[in-house]
């Protein structure tokens, strides 16, 4: 039985405090997984940006990615990896780059979801080159944005039709409003969305695998307090209907790690925002669900690097398609995307696998968010993001959060075992 390491490398932007965590607790678990005839240890390392021959051999068992949604030298190193040393990494680049909301809002509705009318709109201005007069004389038709408004319906959401972080985004309650902000989008392709009005919960749902996390969201209030520490607001059956909405959109495109934005109205959860290459994972949004993040990329990651799990290189559409076709209700239609998304996404040899060699994460991870290095990961998010004078105030407030989910989680981990919480 020969000793061999596992690489994950980390390709990191701005981040500061999850790395640090997800370093520390997976050094903590000391893992030696016995596997195939071998024993399974782990490195990690935080991926460069440098010169690279096209032929260089990839170090790195799978990478989980924060740059290639627009940090075009790791991107075009991913998909090099990708294609030349199978590399595995979170998440598919060549979709990441090609699947704008545009296309993630017309696949769900292909799927029947309940996606809000949506129209796009030529952009208000365009860049300079020497075809672009010749183009718009020719086929570009003068269109009243005021019919198109109201076609959509008022209030409605003026947003570009890419990207995410809230950018360009404004609620339009009347033609003037949608007037000033169209004037103001420049160059940017737009959407026009009908509101969900009078809708009762917003939720964000965040993805790693086959793992989801459905969480109360408050999309008015400041970043730090848009996630909102509340349990039991879910109805019966509704946890499962979302995991199985986000996990099809998901699998759909490919994507290891996405987030989902849907909102519940007459019982019924529309999905808005749900193309998000880059999804929150810092403790200053995040705070009392952050340690689920870093457990989660931790199962996801051990997983796919000891297993050498395949990535799926290439989108394939059709077995959605074919349940689509068969016109069920949109709960029995979610139920059977699911079963795609659970056997693409191997849930069952999953769960299998953590409950084996991952049982102890738990325990790790609650020690962990409990010592000194954990909170300076904290500290340092807050310093990068806060002004000096608020920088002890807000790494209390977060660090308040997290000491609340260790409480949180230690009667859990007690009623699991049937014991007293300590």
């Amino acid at each position: 039985m020969a000793q061999v390491t596992r690489i994950i490398g980390l390709s990191l932007g701005a981040d500061v405090d999850w790395p640090i965590c997800f370093e520390e607790i997976l050094r903590r678990l000391k893992l030696s997984i016995p596997w195939e005839g071998d024993t399974v240890g782990f490195d990690v390392e935080r991926v460069t940006i440098e010169p690279f021959d096209l032929q260089q051999p990839c170090r790195y068992d799978m990478v989980l990615d924060r740059l290639t949604h627009w940090y075009h030298t790791s991107r075009e190193w991913i998909k090099k990896a990708v294609i030349l040393d199978d590399l595995y990494v979170l998440n598919n680049p060549w979709t990441l780059q090609s699947m704008e909301k545009q296309t993630t809002y017309c696949a769900m509705m292909r799927l029947g979801m309940p996606v809000p009318r949506t129209w796009l709109v030529p952009p208000k201005a365009y860049e300079h080159h020497d075809d672009l007069q010749p183009t718009l004389r020719r086929y570009a038709r003068l269109f009243s944005l005021e019919d198109v408004g109201g076609k959509v319906g008022y209030p409605h959401f003026i947003k570009p039709y890419d990207g995410g972080a809230w950018v360009g985004v404004n609620k339009i309650d009347d033609a003037e409003q949608l007037k000033t902000a169209y004037e103001e989008s420049g160059k940017k392709l737009m959407h026009l969305q009908e509101a969900v009005v009078d809708w009762d919960v917003f939720v964000r749902c965040l993805g790693v695998g086959p793992q989801v996390n459905v969480i109360r969201y408050d999309p008015s209030a400041p970043l730090h307090e848009r996630y909102r520490v509340e349990f039991d607001f879910l109805g019966e059956g509704e946890e499962e209907l979302l995991r199985d909405m986000t996990l099809t959109i998901n699998t759909f495109f490919g994507w290891d790690f996405n987030s989902c934005e849907a909102l519940r109205k007459d019982g019924v959860f529309h999905p808005i925002d749900f193309a998000n290459a880059c999804p929150d994972s810092q403790v200053t949004s995040l705070h009392y669900h952050f340690p689920w993040l870093i457990k989660a990329h931790i199962r996801w990651a051990v997983f796919v690097a000891t297993t050498r799990r395949k990535m799926r290189q290439n989108v394939d559409w059709e077995p959605y398609y074919e349940v689509a076709e068969r016109g069920l209700p949109l709960r029995e239609r979610l139920r059977e995307y699911g079963k795609i998304a659970a056997e693409r996404l191997e849930r069952d040899r999953f769960e299998e696998f953590c409950a084996k060699h991952l049982a102890h994460l738990d325990e790790v991870a609650w020690e962990f968010f409990g010592t000194e290095t954990a909170k300076e990961a904290v500290r340092a998010k807050v310093s990068a993001l806060f002004p000096e004078h608020e920088v002890e105030e807000f790494t209390e407030h977060f660090w308040g959060l997290i000491q609340f989910w260790r409480k949180t989680e230690n009667d859990r981990m007690a009623n699991t075992k049937g014991e007293q919480p300590s």
